[in-house]
């Protein structure tokens, strides 16, 4: 395990969080981005479910030094992130879910540099690209961060993908499980409401693995981010926002129908 280093350490610890089950398909993409990371101080907590294909045996093959395995039945994958936040020594945090990606071998190196040149802010964000399997762009993400991140912005939606949203850990709330599908909408919104200055790194920090929703889940997700909009942002703004989706949710069908593939 690594060591946590003071505020003012020029290192800080930061701990990648993945949460997994049965994803020996996928779990081989994230293990190779950690693997080539030039940043060395950060820990990995892998919080699996339970797995009974390959996924457990290619991670304690990764070799990678810094790894903290539990392996479990969890009550899906919000109550896994809670797991690894318990867990979390480093002062910074961010989730890569089995699949998903670093953009680069120096982003780790990047957002450390970030954190420590902008004096410890509570929250580093940048840019996501949706790939295939194989790595290749599909597409960029449909919201594009914003280089002045505040509470407000996520009144637009999640215009920072999860995978992208690096946050102190002492601001880090638990997910709120009663969202089956968006409580990381809701934690990324009580993150930034607790936060004291956002940083923008300019550039792509993860590759977001496109493996697609069902409709159903679509639409509790929406349904969900509707109840968390209103909870922080009043019915109005709530109502008025999604009437405003409903252009962008026809040019991604649009942009689906072009892919092949549903659009994250």
């Amino acid at each position: 395990m690594g060591t946590v280093y003071s505020q003012h350490s020029n290192k800080p610890l930061i701990t990648v969080v993945t949460v997994c089950f049965n994803a020996s398909k996928t779990i081989g993409r994230t293990i190779s981005s950690l693997a080539k990371q030039t940043y060395s101080n950060f820990e990995w907590i892998v919080c699996d479910g339970g797995s009974t294909d390959e996924t457990l045996s290619m991670i304690y093959d990764s070799n990678i030094k810094q790894l903290d395995l539990v392996s479990e039945p969890d009550n899906g994958i919000y109550d896994a992130m809670n797991k690894g936040l318990v867990r979390t020594q480093g002062m910074y945090v961010l989730f890569l879910n089995a699949g998903d990606s670093f953009h680069s071998s120096e982003t780790l190196s990047q957002i450390a540099e970030s954190i420590v040149s902008n004096d410890y802010p509570d929250i580093v964000y940048g840019q996501t690209d949706i790939v295939d399997i194989e790595g290749n762009k599909v597409a960029e993400r449909h919201l594009r961060a914003p280089k002045r991140l505040t509470f407000s912005s996520f009144k637009n939606g999640m215009v920072v993908c999860h995978q992208s949203f690096v946050v102190k850990r002492e601001i880090a709330p638990m997910y709120d499980l009663r969202y089956r599908y968006s409580s990381d909408y809701d934690w990324c919104i009580c993150c930034l409401q607790r936060s004291k200055k956002n940083v923008y790194l300019d550039g792509t920090i993860a590759d977001f693995l496109n493996e697609g929703q069902t409709t159903g889940h679509r639409i509790s997700s929406l349904r969900e981010r509707l109840r968390i909009m209103y909870e922080y942002y009043g019915l109005m703004c709530a109502l008025w926002q999604h009437i405003k989706f409903l252009p962008r949710f026809l040019r991604r069908r649009l942009e689906e129908r072009k892919v092949g593939t549903p659009l994250p």
